[in-house]
C-alpha cells in the first residue's frame, strides 16, 4: 500500500511516494528533496562557437533543404562550405539573416519538416557518469527524475559547439551537483593552484573539502549554455543575453526556487559579451552576476583578426577551407560582421604590432600614435591597410560595402572604449602563454632587400593571392624595366594559444580587478576547455566565486 507525502503543500513543496510495510520491516524509506537554492552556471561561447540558422527567406534564396548556417556539430552539412565562393559566404553568414540555433521541439524551427529539433541537436549526448549520477540535490527537470539528453538540450547545450564545449559543461554539471564524484574533485581538492598555472601574485590557496562542502551544499548549480549571433555587435548580444538570463532566473523563481545570482563561464569573445553585459551603460547586469570565469579572452583584441581578414585562416586542411583559407573568403564575412571586427586589436593593445620589414631592417611599424582605427583599419589606398575594398561585397547586398564596414569599424572603436576598463569585481581568468604556440602577437609583411622603400606607400598592386603573397609596381625603373617588389606575410610570433597572444590576455592581470589569473600552456585556442588545467582551474574558480554568496 502506498502513501503520498508532500513536504510543504502551501509553498509548492515536492511530492514523493512511500510504502506501508509490516512493523517488522525497519528499513528506512528515503524521500529525496532537491535544495531550494539555485545558482545557474551560464556558459558563453566564443566567436563561431554558437550554432546559427538561416531565416526562411535566405534559406529559400540559397535553395537549402534545411536552415543550418553554422553548426560544426553537423559536419556533413558544413562540408560544402569549403567550396563556397566569397559571394555565397556573404549570403550564408549574414548578420541580418541568421539567428541562434535554439532548441524548440514544439515549433521545430529546423527549416526541414523531416528533421526534428532533437535530430538537429543530436550531438548533445551526456557522459555515462552524468547519466548515472543520482545525488539527491541535483535539480532534475526530466519526468523520470534523471538527467537526460533532453534536459541538456533544454538548457541550451545544443545552441553551442558541443564537440568543443561539451566536456566543460559535463564537468561542471557533474562536480558542482555531486560531491561524491571523484573524476574531477580528486584533481581539484587540496591541490596547489600553481599546478594549473596560477600566478604567484594572487596567493591562491588550495581548496579544502570543507570549503567546498560549505560553499556548495544546500544549493544546486544547473549548467546552461546561451549562444549568441556572433556576426552581430557584442553590444546587441549582451542585451539579448541579459533578457534570456532574466527569463531563466524568473522561471526558477516561479518554480519555487531561490535564484538570485548566476555565475558566468566564458570562452574567447564570450568574455567580451560578458563584460558588456555587466557594464552599467550596456547590460547593467553586474548585481545579478555573482562572478565570472574568463577563458582565453582577447582582452584588448588580437592581431590574428587582421591577419585572417587579409590572408585567411591558417592551415591547408578542410577546417581552414571551411573557415576561409584566403582573404576574399574571410573578408566577405568578417568585414560585414560587427562582432568579428570587435576582435581587432584595440587602442589598448599598443603600438607597433603591424610591421613592414625588409630582409635586413624594419621599414615601418603601426600604429605609431596608438590609433589603429585610423592608422590601419581606416586606411584607404594603402596596401597594408585592413580592407581590400574589392573583397567587401561580392554578393552585391545593397546594405553592404565600404560605408557599412566603415560604420562597423566605428562601432568597434566605441565598443572597445566602452568596455576598456570594465570587468566584474569577482573575476578569474585562464589563458595560454605557450611559446611553442605562436599567436600573431605581431603581423609582419616581408619586403625584398633590394627594393627602395622610400615610396612604399605609393606602390601599385600587381597581384595578390589572398594568402599573403603580393607583388607591386614600385614606380621605379632600372635598365629601362619597371622595378617590381615582392611582399610576403611573415610567420606568426609571440607566446599564446595560436590565436590570442599573451600580450592581449595579460591585460586582465594588469587591470588590478581579478581575484586570480592562471597562465597555462599546452592547448590551442578553440580546444582550451578540453585541457585538464583549464577544467580544473575553472571548477576551482567557480567554488571560490560561490563562496562569496550571501543568502541572508
Amino acid at each position: 500500500m502506498s502513501a503520498t507525502v508532500n513536504t510543504n503543500p502551501a509553498s509548492g513543496g515536492k511530492e514523493g511516494t512511500g510504502f506501508c510495510t509490516p512493523k517488522e520491516d525497519k528499513s528506512p524509506q528515503r524521500f529525496c528533496v532537491p535544495a531550494k537554492r539555485v545558482i545557474p552556471i551560464i556558459f558563453i561561447p566564443g566567436i563561431m562557437g554558437s550554432n546559427l540558422r538561416l531565416s526562411k527567406s535566405r534559406q529559400e534564396r540559397l535553395k537549402k533543404s534545411n536552415n543550418i548556417a553554422w553548426n560544426p556539430d553537423k559536419p556533413t552539412d558544413m562540408l560544402d562550405a569549403k567550396d563556397y565562393s566569397p559571394s555565397r559566404r556573404q549570403l550564408e553568414w549574414d548578420q541580418h539573416e541568421t539567428g541562434v540555433e535554439i532548441y524548440d521541439p514544439v515549433n521545430n524551427p529546423t527549416g526541414n519538416p523531416k528533421e526534428t529539433a532533437d535530430r538537429r541537436h543530436e550531438a548533445v549526448e551526456l557522459s555515462k557518469g552524468l547519466r548515472k549520477s543520482s545525488d539527491a540535490k541535483v535539480l532534475h527537470e526530466d519526468p523520470a527524475n534523471e538527467r537526460s539528453d533532453t534536459t541538456a538540450r533544454k538548457r541550451g547545450w545544443g545552441e553551442i559547439y558541443f564537440g568543443s564545449y561539451g566536456g566543460i559543461l559535463d564537468a561542471c554539471e557533474v562536480c558542482l551537483n555531486d560531491l561524491t564524484s571523484t573524476a574531477v574533485w580528486s584533481k581539484v581538492l587540496d591541490v596547489a593552484p600553481t599546478d594549473w598555472g596560477a600566478t604567484s601574485n594572487y596567493s591562491l590557496k588550495p581548496l579544502t573539502r570543507k570549503e567546498r562542502d560549505d560553499a556548495l551544499k544546500g544549493c544546486v548549480f544547473p549548467v546552461h549554455a546561451i549562444g549568441y549571433n556572433w556576426l552581430q555587435t557584442n553590444f546587441q548580444s549582451a542585451l539579448i543575453l541579459k533578457t534570456r538570463i532574466e527569463a531563466l532566473m524568473a522561471t526558477y523563481v516561479s518554480n519555487g526556487f531561490d535564484c538570485r545570482k548566476v555565475v558566468l563561464v566564458t570562452h574567447s569573445m564570450g568574455g567580451l559579451v560578458a563584460r558588456a553585459l555587466v557594464h552599467p551603460s550596456v547590460g547593467n547586469f553586474s548585481d545579478k552576476v555573482l562572478g565570472v570565469v574568463h577563458g582565453v579572452m582577447p582582452a584588448v583584441g588580437a592581431p590574428a583578426a587582421y591577419k585572417r581578414i587579409r590572408c585567411g585562416f591558417e592551415g591547408a586542411g578542410i577546417l581552414a577551407a571551411i573557415l576561409g583559407n584566403n582573404g576574399p573568403a574571410v573578408t566577405s564575412v568578417l568585414a560585414n560582421s560587427p562582432g568579428g571586427l570587435e576582435l581587432l586589436p584595440s587602442d589598448k593593445y599598443g603600438n607597433g604590432w603591424l610591421r613592414i620589414e625588409s630582409e635586413n631592417h624594419e621599414v615601418k611599424t603601426l600604429p605609431v600614435n596608438g590609433n589603429p582605427y585610423e592608422e590601419i583599419y581606416g586606411l584607404r589606398g594603402k596596401w597594408y591597410g585592413l580592407l581590400v575594398e574589392e573583397w567587401l561585397n561580392p554578393a552585391g547586398i545593397p546594405t553592404a560595402g565600404v560605408a557599412a564596414t566603415t560604420g562597423y569599424l566605428a562601432n568597434a572603436r566605441h565598443f572597445h572604449q566602452t568596455i576598456s576598463e570594465t570587468y566584474h569585481p569577482v573575476s578569474f581568468a585562464h589563458y595560454g602563454v605557450d611559446a611553442t604556440r605562436p599567436s600573431w602577437e605581431t603581423v609582419s609583411w616581408k619586403c625584398g632587400a633590394k627594393n627602395s622603400h622610400v615610396h612604399m606607400d605609393n606602390w601599385r598592386l600587381a597581384s595578390d593571392d589572398g594568402r599573403g603573397t603580393m607583388s607591386f609596381f614600385t614606380g621605379e625603373s632600372r635598365y629601362g624595366l619597371q622595378v617590381m617588389a615582392a611582399v610576403k606575410l611573415g610567420t606568426s610570433r609571440g607566446a599564446g594559444d595560436q590565436t590570442v597572444p599573451a600580450r592581449s590576455a595579460d591585460m586582465q592581470a594588469r587591470s588590478g580587478v581579478f581575484k586570480g589569473i592562471f597562465e597555462q600552456r599546452g592547448y590551442e585556442h578553440q580546444s582550451s576547455y578540453s585541457d585538464p588545467n583549464a577544467v580544473n582551474s575553472t571548477i576551482y574558480c567557480i567554488v571560490r566565486i560561490v563562496q562569496t554568496m550571501k543568502w541572508s
